[in-house]
């Protein structure tokens, strides 16, 4: 089914549709940006996008259908999954007997033509349509959903006061917690809340976001990182949903104009995970946000999480250290835990007390002392900080350092015979040492306890046998340029021989993701980029000055130092992930 380029060409001057001038820039522009000449062509309006897919539709003897106004029927739209159809732009639209009609706008996508040939075993007969004919049978998936719901989502769903109501959630007509109760032991309710959950397990999201909206009820998955809306589901439900996950955390069900926060636990024979809940009162109702915490997940290694040369050696020299603070910086959700759980399951032996002080507890590790904060009874990290000092430790952790006092402590401890690991809320390895010092933290105490700092984020990864291939132009090396030090990333790549010495930024292969069936977004799973700052002799005297950041990182840099934009396109040049995640998350 693919369409040669120069018949494309040929169809495109016989149709009319453009002229050998136009045809010829567009020739011209799309071999110097690297894309293809029928995108060109849209993106400067001298085609429609409609225009184009009927002329392919002609030239394959391929039948072309407009769906803008169609409704499809439920059971044929679900035979092709939502994420596979947003993702890959083909639907299925009619059935008849084995054979399914499925409307797509690449056709040369014949591998997705495969997956689902295979998943539901009928004939395929693929036809061409347009872009807004997609979206408007994109948009009718929410209905589908709601179908496969039933009467989980429909008339049936518990009538209560505040489910009906427009007025601010202040308002006096609250539901009674006797009607509360009732609705989270409804059966449908329950239902939809596992759904739910399972739909989370199932797609490997981190968190569940269930928002209040003024007349309905958004439900988003993080997964790998990024936000997906997944359906919408009716405002009646809310109140009941609301419930039975205030039931499964063992939360206050009349509570409803402070926050509350509280955990559950699903086991089965597949997977153990622990959910962390946080309840939050907005102006339609309340916010809930569930991270998801699986218990039985695998060991990491610091290589598995993205650690190699000079900062692998930093911090494995630091964790050698009887005595020290070991900081890892950055920002919520970059997986800082996991790294310092990593480098606990390292030195976690026989002959190591290890205890820490944690705000929740995400992760349980064998032969580890674990402590919850508890602040509502005084159980702040400084106060169980200062208590785990008299249980004899070796290793210490502290979940975070937010004030000057457990700040203090923790200075204390690496100075009095202990290894400590923690860590901080800052955007790089040097921006920790200022925020120390704010925190009246005396200089000549950070140089001589901190052994090294490690600022992370955390990127997509590209799957590994699919991904499009590519060469930066002149241009778009000059824009990198302009954000990341590409001299000393070529230094590096020369240095662990990934490229040959000689070779320029123009020469490195990278790649883009390439969406599959199983893989929409053309990532799986995720891993770090980071920068190790160790505390040399210079650094130790710039901190005593009470130099800035800036300064710090420059001499850090000259010392060998290489930033979290460097590593990452590093790794993008190895084909871990693109040039486009790194940017994302390395952006100020």
């Amino acid at each position: 089914m693919k369409i040669d380029p120069s018949q494309l060409t040929a169809f495109l001057l016989d149709s009319g549709l453009v002229n050998k001038k136009q045809l010829g820039k567009a020739e011209k522009e799309a071999e110097e940006k690297g894309k293809k000449l029928e995108d060109i062509l849209i993106e400067s309006g001298q085609i429609k996008d409609e225009e184009l897919t009927k002329l392919k539709a002609y030239i394959l003897g391929v039948p072309f259908v407009n769906l803008e106004e169609e409704k499809i029927p439920p059971e044929i739209l679900r035979i092709i999954p939502e994420p596979i159809a947003r993702k890959q732009n083909i639907v299925a639209f009619r059935k008849s007997g084995r054979d399914l009609e499925v409307a797509m706008l690449d056709p040369d996508d014949l591998q997705t033509i495969e997956f689902i040939k295979k998943k539901v075993n009928l004939r395929i007969l693929p036809r061409l349509t347009s872009a807004q004919s997609i979206k408007n049978v994109i948009r009718q998936y929410q209905k589908s959903l709601q179908v496969e719901f039933g009467e989980m989502i429909g008339q049936e769903a518990p009538p209560l006061t505040s489910s009906v109501k427009e007025a601010h959630p202040a308002a006096d007509s609250e539901p009674q917690k006797e009607e509360l109760e009732k609705a989270a032991q409804d059966l449908p309710i329950i239902k939809i809340v596992d759904t739910l959950i399972k739909h989370a397990i199932l797609q490997k999201a981190s968190d569940i976001h269930i928002e209040p909206m003024e007349k309905e009820l958004i439900i988003r998955y993080r997964i790998d990182g990024i936000l997906h809306e997944t359906m919408t589901l009716p405002k009646q439900i809310a109140t009941g949903i609301v419930a039975r996950i205030k039931v499964l955390s063992n939360l206050k069900l009349d509570e409803h104009r402070l926050p509350q926060d509280g955990r559950f636990k699903i086991e089965d024979e597949d997977y153990k995970i622990s959910f962390r809940v946080s309840i939050l009162p907005v102006y339609d109702g309340e916010k809930i946000v569930m991270r998801l915490l699986p218990e039985n997940a695998k060991g990491f290694t610091l290589e598995d999480l993205g650690f190699w040369g000079r900062s692998l050696e930093i911090i494995h020299h630091a964790i050698k250290k009887p005595t020290g603070l070991i900081l890892v910086t950055g920002p919520t959700g970059c997986g800082k835990t996991t790294t310092l759980y990593t480098i606990m399951d390292i030195i976690n032996t026989s002959e190591v007390n290890i205890s820490t002080v944690e705000d929740p507890i995400e992760y349980r590790m064998p032969r580890t002392n674990q402590t919850q904060v508890n602040t509502k009874i005084g159980l702040t990290f400084a106060n169980g900080l200062r208590s785990l000092l008299r249980q004899d430790p070796d290793v210490l952790m502290v979940g975070e350092i937010r004030d000057n006092e457990t700040a203090s402590l923790a200075i204390n401890a690496s100075l009095t015979g202990h290894l400590v690991l923690s860590t901080l809320h800052t955007n790089s390895a040097a921006g920790s040492l200022p925020r120390l010092i704010d925190m009246d933290i005396e200089p000549f105490l950070i140089s001589s306890t901190i052994n090294c700092i490690e600022a992370q984020r955390l990127v997509r990864r590209l799957l590994p046998d699919s991904s499009e291939k590519y060469k930066l132009t002149g241009e778009e090396v000059k824009e990198l340029e302009g954000q990341i030090n590409t001299k000393k990333v070529l230094e590096e790549l020369y240095k662990e021989k990934i490229i040959p010495a000689g070779s320029k930024f123009e020469d490195i292969t990278f790649s883009r993701p390439k969406p599959t069936p199983d893989h929409p977004d053309g990532y799986s799973s995720r891993i770090g980029i980071h920068e190790v700052l160790e505390i040399s002799e210079t650094i130790k005297e710039l901190i005593i000055k009470r130099a800035d950041s800036d300064a710090i990182e420059k001499q850090a840099r000259e010392e060998g130092m290489l930033t979290m934009s460097e590593d990452g396109l590093i790794k993008a040049a190895r084909g871990l992930t693109s040039i486009e995640e790194v940017l994302r998350v390395t952006k100020e």
